[in-house]
C-alpha cells in the first residue's frame, strides 16, 4: 500500500550494482549482520536499487512529483528495483535527465554518485593534478574518469586487460593492467586515488600518494583496517589520508543529472538484458566481464 510520503514508480529499467550480488550471496558476512542473518529482512527481499521509470501515483504528502513524471534514482533504503513497480520516497528520486533513455538513466544513480562523492573526500581537484582510479573499467570507474577529466586532471586507469579499451575510450590518459603492473610500485605519485578494490596496504598507498593526497575508498576487502590505520597515522602527523566514500545514496544526483543532460557525462553501458534474463545478467556481473554498467529492462515498459 502506498504511504503518504511515497510515490509509485512504473519501472522501465534498472541496473546491477555490487550490493545486489552481495545481498544475493550473503557476502561479505557483515551484510548478514546488517540486513538479515539467515534471510534478508522484509524490505530487502526484492533486489535492485538503481531505477528509471514513470511515476504512476503519488502519496498525499508528495509535492515534488506528479503522475507522468519520468524519474531516476537509487532505492538503496528499500531496494525492490527488479520489478515492474516499486514504492519510493520522493527524496530517492530526481527527474530523469532530458535527452536520455531510461536505460541510460538507470545506469547513473549509485555508480555516478559514488564517483562524484569520491572527489569530495579531499581538497578540491585542480587542473593538472594527477588522479588514479583503481577499478577504472567498472561502473564507478567509468564515471570517475569522466569527472576527473572535466576537472582538468591527468588520469591513470587501472583494471584487467580486457577492460582497458573502455578505460581509454572513456578518457584516461594512461592505463595499467593490474595483473602486470602494481601502481604503488611504479614511482608515480598521485594527488587523488579513487579505489574501488581496497586491496592495497597503507604503506603501499603512501608510496603512491603525494603529501596531502587522499585515497577515496569505494569498497573492497581491506576497508576497515585501512581506515583504522589511517586514523592513527593522522594522529602521528601523516598528511596523506584514506577516506571512505559513505555520504549516502543520491547525494549529488541532481548535479549528475545536469551533466548527463548536457552530454558532459555519458553512462557507459556494457549490455542490456531483459528482465527474464536477470539470472544471466547477475552471472555476467559475478564473472567480472562487464565494462561499465549492466542494465535490465522491464517487461511493462
Amino acid at each position: 500500500m502506498l504511504k503518504d510520503d511515497e510515490v509509485l514508480v512504473r519501472i522501465h529499467a534498472a541496473s546491477i550494482n555490487s550490493w545486489d550480488f552481495e545481498f544475493l550471496s550473503g557476502t561479505p558476512f557483515i551484510n548478514r549482520l546488517m540486513f538479515g542473518l539467515l534471510r534478508p529482512k522484509r524490505n530487502k527481499q526484492v533486489l535492485g536499487a538503481d531505477i528509471a521509470g514513470t511515476i504512476e501515483e503519488v502519496g498525499e504528502r508528495i509535492s515534488r512529483f506528479k503522475p507522468g513524471d519520468e524519474v531516476f534514482g537509487d532505492l538503496w533504503d528499500n531496494f525492490g528495483g527488479f520489478a515492474d513497480y516499486a514504492c519510493a520516497h520522493e527524496d530517492s528520486l530526481e527527474l530523469k535527465p532530458v535527452n536520455t533513455t531510461f536505460e541510460e538513466a538507470a545506469a547513473v544513480p549509485q555508480a555516478g554518485v559514488l564517483a562524484l562523492q569520491s572527489f569530495r573526500q579531499g581538497e578540491k581537484l585542480q587542473p593538472g593534478q594527477k588522479v588514479l582510479i583503481n577499478g577504472a573499467g567498472g561502473g564507478v570507474g567509468t564515471f570517475a574518469i569522466q569527472l576527473a577529466k572535466l576537472a582538468g586532471a591527468e588520469v591513470t586507469g587501472v583494471d584487467a586487460a580486457h577492460k582497458l579499451d573502455v578505460v581509454r575510450s572513456t578518457g584516461a590518459d594512461h592505463v595499467l593492467d593490474y595483473a602486470t603492473t602494481d601502481f604503488t610500485k611504479t614511482g608515480d605519485k598521485y594527488d587523488l586515488i579513487i579505489d574501488c578494490q581496497a586491496n592495497k596496504s597503507m604503506s603501499d598507498f603512501r608510496q603512491a600518494l603525494e603529501p596531502g593526497g587522499t585515497v577515496a575508498i569505494v569498497g573492497g576487502p581491506r576497508v576497515i583496517s585501512l581506515l583504522i590505520k589511517s586514523f592513527f597515522a593522522s594522529l602521528a602527523g601523516e598528511s596523506r589520508r584514506i577516506r571512505l566514500v559513505s555520504e549516502g545514496p543520491n547525494k549529488g544526483l541532481d548535479d549528475l543529472k545536469e551533466l548527463v543532460a548536457t552530454g558532459a557525462l555519458i553512462p557507459v553501458i556494457d549490455k542490456v538484458f531483459q528482465f527474464d534474463e536477470l539470472q544471466k545478467a547477475m552471472q555476467y556481473f559475478e564473472d567480472g566481464l562487464h565494462k561499465g554498467k549492466i542494465v535490465v529492462t522491464m517487461s511493462c515498459q
